[in-house]
């Protein structure tokens, strides 16, 4: 997926986690039911610790932990979080579990490594690419497809600029 950094619509430079947690937050702001956010980027580059950030700003106030061997972790917050890890799965047991449910349901859904299940992603939906860049400096690229998104990408160009 890292195509994505170069079909990118935005993107975020991080200094530190506060900067990653700033994004999270924004995101989560504008969060609302049916929204679906697909997150990937190397091992170790920040997946969980984005979607710990996001929860946080979400209004989930459980421990929010990486669901990579029960796959699905369902919070409650301003809105229901679902929390998919989907590296362990084959687009073949991605599409058995039924994931399609949560992305047109009442909550906000997360999906880490989303690049392995492109294929059952509703067609409106955020994709992040995260890249390390330093110790703690992260690079975050955004792409939009579709309605909100779009809209939520150009409405950060238009209020930080493109060089954020």
């Amino acid at each position: 997926m890292k195509e994505l950094k170069h079909k990118a619509d935005l993107v975020w430079n991080a200094k530190n986690l506060e900067d990653t947690g700033r994004l999270a937050s924004l995101l989560a702001l504008k969060a609302a039911p049916g929204t679906v956010i697909a997150l990937d980027g190397d091992l170790g580059a920040g997946k969980t610790a984005f979607s710990q950030l996001f929860a946080k700003h979400l209004d989930v106030h459980e421990q929010v932990n990486s669901p990579t061997f029960t796959i699905i972790k369902e919070y409650e917050g301003r809105l229901p979080f679902y929390h998919m890890d989907v590296y362990r799965l084959s687009l073949e047991e991605a599409d058995e579990l039924g994931l399609e449910e949560y992305f047109d349901g009442q909550g906000v859904t997360l999906v880490e490594w989303a690049s392995l299940i492109t294929e059952i992603l509703p067609p409106e939906h955020l994709h992040l690419y995260i890249e390390v860049t330093g110790l703690s400096e992260r690079r975050i690229y955004l792409k939009a497809e579709g309605s909100p998104y779009c809209e939520w990408v150009q409405a950060f160009k238009t209020e930080w600029g493109t060089g954020l």
